[in-house]
């Protein structure tokens, strides 16, 4: 496998997790009352602002023979976790969690709160009104969730390094593909590697502020009025 489909892997993985994850850790945000909760709310900003090999630093140390994490991955699959590419995608994870969770959270808190009172006055409970009110009204929010923890991760290089290390084929990712041609004077494979990261990030910011701006409503309004 090479380090560009391994990349794209890994990105996927993160993003259907960070999904399934960080939907109801933004919904708490968006709707609870707790005064406390803007604790919670540093918490899953704190990689925003946390130097990757900090946080690569710590996820290693958790992830090794004598970690908690790692000592529990012993004991139920017999091997370890660090230098796999198990442990990227969990230390992935947690790095791109808060490109999931805050655009999932804005979109949460800017459904009217009237529509919410309407759904509780006809009697449906909050599980049917997330699925009838909230998610559909939220989807723009999803899609970036979605797109941005898939680029966050598709570019990382800290925090890949320092859990992953550089296993060809298993934790090899197109960024320190990148950083091995550098190294090596190849600075024609890397430009070729990094013009197509290039690309993809400037895919992924296209796709997001035409989801935002919905640019594409007036020719579906055509399409469907047909």
């Amino acid at each position: 496998m090479n380090s560009l489909s391994l990349s794209f892997e890994l990105a996927g993985c993160v993003a259907a997790i960070l999904l399934i994850i960080g939907m109801p850790v933004a919904y708490w945000l968006a709707f609870s009352n707790w005064r406390g909760k803007f604790l919670l709310e540093s918490v899953v900003a704190l990689p925003l602002v946390l130097p990757p090999t900090v946080l690569g630093f710590y996820a290693l140390l958790a992830m090794g023979p004598r970690g908690p994490l790692g000592k529990l991955w012993i004991a139920l699959s017999g091997h370890g976790l660090a230098f796999t590419f198990t442990g990227l995608v969990l230390a992935s994870a947690v790095y791109s969690f808060p490109f999931a969770v805050q655009p999932l959270m804005v979109s949460f808190e800017a459904v009217d709160r009237k529509l919410l009172d309407a759904s509780a006055l006809l009697g449906a409970g909050k599980w049917r009104t997330f699925q009838r009110i909230i998610l559909p009204l939220s989807l723009p929010g999803v899609v970036t969730a979605l797109v941005l923890s898939f680029a966050h991760t598709l570019g990382e290089f800290g925090v890949v390094l320092m859990v992953g290390g550089n296993l060809a084929g298993v934790t090899r990712t197109v960024s320190i593909d990148i950083y091995d041609h550098v190294q090596s004077l190849e600075y024609g494979e890397a430009n070729h590697l990094a013009l197509l990261l290039l690309a993809i990030a400037f895919a992924v910011l296209c796709l997001v502020y035409a989801v935002n701006r919905r640019v594409w409503a007036p020719a579906w309004t055509r399409w469907s009025a047909k």
